[in-house]
């Protein structure tokens, strides 16, 4: 087996593992997010100096942000220094290692397509709920960016006709931190997303209704979604595609939808995510080794 350093570069922490061309996965750990790109580079050359024994055939790397081929990384996120320098020729010059990197959403889309929930699939969206809404959208098997590296940015979408702020925006609506604001506005009370549907799910009212609406607002974007795209199946990632009942209760909501219009024949095919904290850590080796990456862009042909 070939094998690559893997990195998914995080606001708060960077996780790390050897993952090999099919997917095994070795000595996963993390690192808190360095405060410098210097550290960064630093900390990934010295890894991989480490590792000489193991003939590391490349280096695949997950990061926030609208990631172009060459290697710069557009757009803003809570790393602020990945934003601007050639992070791609950097790492090379260091490690002397080729480097793929990809966006972070769509490594979560890629390893569903490769090992998960979209396995086998061609036409695939991947939502991503956290403090936003992201995703990626999957064409034929490959990840689709956009003319302005955008392809997949659901959560700008708009479900009102009459707009007067950013908070209209889907990521405003519909995820874990529009939860988590709407509640502490209800409650005067300040709660994470897990302690709400804890409340919830032990018979707090407050936290019933607005987890209720949390489900409502989500299934009217997925209902837009695949009447914008018809995919083959919808994948659901982030913290809450862990709890048990989520897809049950997005398929209860788009049921009252697609029942209050007629003309609406498609049941929306929706599963949560196989992976998760190791998703965008196997969709990087995945993108540098099969997807859209040039042939040679970690040394294996497609």
């Amino acid at each position: 087996m070939t094998h690559y350093f893997a990195i998914d570069i995080g606001g708060t922490f960077v996780k790390y593992s050897i993952i090999s061309d099919q997917g095994t996965i070795e000595g996963a750990s993390k690192i808190a997010t360095p405060k410098t790109l210097d550290e960064l580079i630093g900390f990934i050359s010295d890894f991989c100096a480490s590792q000489q024994q193991r003939d590391l055939a490349g280096i695949a790397i997950s990061s926030p942000g609208g990631v172009s081929e060459s290697g710069i990384i557009y757009g803003s996120s809570a790393v602020h220094y990945l934003h601007g320098p050639n992070i791609k020729e950097l790492i090379e010059a260091s490690t002397g290692l080729p480097v793929h990197i990809e966006n972070d959403a769509n490594c979560a889309g890629y390893a569903e397509v490769w090992q998960g929930a979209a396995q086998g699939k061609k036409d695939v969206l991947v939502m991503v709920i956290g403090t936003s809404i992201g995703g990626a959208i999957i064409k034929d098997g490959k990840i689709h960016k956009g003319a302005h590296l955008h392809g997949g940015e659901f959560g700008y979408m708009l479900l009102t006709s009459n707009p007067t702020s950013e908070d209209d925006i889907w990521s405003r609506q519909a995820s874990t931190r529009a939860l988590v604001r709407k509640v502490a506005a209800r409650k005067q009370q300040e709660l994470t997303g897990e302690e709400i549907f804890t409340l919830a799910d032990n018979g707090d009212p407050i936290c019933q209704q607005a987890v209720d609406e949390f489900y409502h607002i989500l299934a009217v974007g997925i209902y837009n979604l695949q009447y914008i795209y018809d995919p083959e199946i919808i994948v659901i990632g982030g913290g809450i595609s862990a709890r048990a009942d989520l897809i049950d209760r997005i398929r209860e909501k788009l049921d009252q939808l697609l029942a209050t219009i007629p003309l609406a024949k498609i049941t929306p095919a929706i599963a949560a995510c196989t992976h998760q904290q190791n998703a965008n850590m196997l969709g990087a080796v995945y993108a540098g080794t099969r997807g859209q990456a040039p042939r040679s862009s970690l040394g294996l042909d497609k």
